[in-house]
């Protein structure tokens, strides 16, 4: 019994001094932790694989690539919106003040009834915009959802053909 005791020790230790240095082994530094696809692609393509396994693994290949696509899209179409909207409040900040500009010296009322027509000019130009922007967004996300609805249609397709073969 003490035999025994002693033996279940050493594989205590033994399994302990093993998982730290194979902790140490497998630490990832923080580059690797803020990127957890780098690289990916590479490690990857480097596997020998036949039959079944090649395909899931080609599948994979593929479905991670239609979602970098997807992300891609998704990502222009930000900041094609960004860049419409920042046009936009640098033009109404331009008309507002050559408005300013044309204020000083006329007849008041002459000057509320120009800050007046101005006003409701922004307010259509402001709804107008924000229809803009928020087609510009649908489209952004309907081109990346259209990437996404592609890959998924052919997954369809490739799990089809294989249950047909059997």
């Amino acid at each position: 019994m003490a035999t025994a005791k002693k033996a279940a020790a050493k594989k205590t230790t033994a399994s302990s001094s093993s998982s730290t240095s194979s902790a140490k082994k497998a630490a990832p530094n923080a580059a690797d932790m803020l990127n957890p696809l780098k690289g990916m692609a590479d490690r990857l393509q480097n596997l020998n694989l036949t039959g079944g396994a090649g395909k899931l693994l080609e599948s994979g290949r593929k479905d991670l690539a239609a979602l970098m696509q997807a992300n891609e899209k998704s990502y222009q179409g930000l900041q094609t919106v960004v860049a419409r909207q920042t046009e936009m409040i640098k033009s109404a900040i331009s008309e507002w003040q050559a408005a300013a500009k044309e204020m000083p010296g006329k007849d008041p009322k002459e000057n509320l009834a120009k800050l007046d027509e101005l006003g409701r000019q922004s307010f259509q130009r402001a709804i107008d915009d924000i229809k803009e922007l928020a087609n510009l967004a649908a489209k952004s996300q309907a081109d990346a959802f259209d990437v996404v609805r592609q890959r998924i249609q052919a997954n369809v397709d490739e799990v089809t053909k294989l249950l047909q073969r059997k």
